[in-house]
């Protein structure tokens, strides 16, 4: 399908919004974009060297048991231990201390909550769930529960018979906002698909010796096609042969009446290129986000917080200056929903809003982000907007914000973004040569540095002769980093 044809269409289509997915593949890694009304809205990237490991099942064996925060450490084979809370951890035991629910050396079966995130292992659950594409199956629950977004009682109460029916003697399951309109033969089938499925991974827990993989979840490809391939998808571009061949068989199985939806993009312009999704995904680095008014968001990410700052930037507005602040606040909150979805972000978020006086002001500040956020798939709570102009908020967690999957810190500033300035660089050069007493040496002495530096030191060069003796020479060295430099006495 060639880019141009897919644009036309986009534009020409009205009233509901209009959805495409992109799957781009690449050596070292797959990258799915999902475009909402032309914008990108969800970006998932899955590299074979950090392959996504949550949804995957193990067995695995208990390393360490620590009372005191309720939790233990187990090997599953991965680079680093596993850890499990004790709400995590399920036997047919009220018992609540977890060093009474295992011991050591114990080998369980386990399932990747939370991927590993900088020192930290990843979180693991004894609560198994299989997700389908329209039930999620918990083998050991009994319950049957129905997604909220499902409204209509007569379609909760259809779909709720079907499963009851079906669903066999031991489990439970999740029906997921995907149901809505399946029918009976297609959730029978899926609920037969993923019995067997739980039986052939409690065939493989009884043979396998711990550490062992038992099942490995879906792929970013695949998982975004279970997830959010439906009617409401336009198209689903694919810019490889071989993974197009892959996802048609799967979605032959799984919804056959989607199959025509899915193209192969063979133009010759690259695909994420060709619809602004590389120059997104650029912009996504950086800390500052312009807003359309002229205002600004600067977010700044940390291992377990992330702090988000709005600014009014040029935006004077032209009423009073709350309603100037009120109107900046809630565009500024609209874009920070879309942001924290497409950087990944979770964790703990404080946001600091410019400070409005009137309380009605701040709740509709909170109703714009509450609003916003509905879209999202992770799971938010937002705590009401302080005095201050602050909110609190909690997104979940699963795996790495898209900033720390991209990038490493920087080895010249170790991560702050910060080096000694120019300034402070020439005052410990100086402390340096007067230590060295070169005011009775009668050669020659060079000072090697970065070129943005050395500029600064050429033009100190009569301070520098000073202390050196009247003979220095300072010399471009592009091969040193900015802090580093080279004293030579000849």
């Amino acid at each position: 399908m060639s880019c141009k044809k897919l644009q036309s269409k986009t534009l020409n289509s009205g009233g509901k919004m209009k959805r495409e997915i992109m799957v781009n593949s690449s050596v070292g890694q797959t990258r799915v974009a999902i475009m909402e009304d032309g914008v990108l809205s969800d970006i998932f990237i899955e590299r074979s060297e950090s392959a996504k490991i949550v949804g995957n099942i193990y067995k695995a064996s208990v390393e360490n048991i620590l009372p005191g925060i309720s939790s233990a450490f187990l090997d599953a084979g991965l680079e680093k231990n596993a850890y499990i809370f004790v709400d995590d951890v399920r036997v047919n035991s009220k018992e609540r201390k977890i060093e009474k629910l295992l011991t050591r050396s114990q080998e369980v079966m386990i399932q990747i909550d939370k991927e590993p995130i900088s020192t930290k292992g990843p979180k693991v659950t004894m609560d198994i769930s299989l997700p389908g594409r329209n039930l999620v199956y918990m083998p050991f629950s009994s319950n049957i529960g129905i997604s909220k977004n499902i409204f209509k009682k007569d379609e909760r109460d259809r779909l709720r018979s079907i499963v009851m029916a079906a669903r066999p003697d031991d489990g439970g399951f999740i029906i997921r906002t995907e149901a809505e309109g399946a029918s009976e033969k297609e959730l029978k089938r899926e609920i037969v698909y993923l019995h067997r499925l739980w039986g052939s991974i409690g065939a493989r827990f009884n043979k396998a010796k711990a550490p062992a993989l038992l099942h490995k979840d879906l792929g970013v490809t695949f998982q975004t096609v279970r997830d959010y391939l439906n009617e409401d998808v336009e198209v689903l571009l694919i810019d490889d042969e071989e993974e197009l061949k892959d996802v048609k068989n799967f979605v032959n199985i799984v919804s056959p009446e989607l199959i025509e939806k899915i193209k192969l993009y063979n133009a010759k312009t690259p695909l994420f290129k060709a619809f602004g999704i590389e120059e997104t995904i650029k912009k996504l680095r950086s800390h500052r986000v312009s807003l359309p008014s002229g205002g600004s968001i600067i977010i700044q990410e940390a291992e377990s917080l992330c702090a988000i700052d709005v600014n009014t930037g040029k935006f004077a507005g032209k009423k009073s200056q709350e309603e100037t602040v009120t109107a900046n606040n809630i565009e500024a909150a609209k874009e920070i929903a879309k942001q924290l979805r497409l950087r990944n972000i979770g964790g703990i978020i404080v946001i600091d809003f410019i400070d409005m006086k009137k309380s009605k002001n701040r709740a509709k500040v909170l109703e714009a982000i509450s609003v916003a956020v509905k879209g999202d798939k992770a799971k938010i709570n937002i705590l009401p907007i302080t005095r201050l102009g602050l909110i609190e908020m909690t997104r979940e967690r699963r795996r790495e914000s898209l900033l720390s999957q991209m990038t490493e810190n920087c080895p010249e500033c170790s991560g702050t973004g910060l080096v000694l300035s120019r300034e402070t660089l020439f005052i410990h050069i100086c402390d340096e040569l007067s230590k060295m007493r070169l005011s009775e040496h009668n050669g020659k002495v060079k000072i090697r540095l970065r070129k943005e530096v050395a500029e600064y030191f050429k033009e100190r060069i009569p301070r520098l002769k000073k202390i050196s003796g009247g003979n220095i020479e300072i010399q471009h060295a592009p091969e040193l980093s900015w802090e580093d430099y080279q004293i030579i006495v000849e």
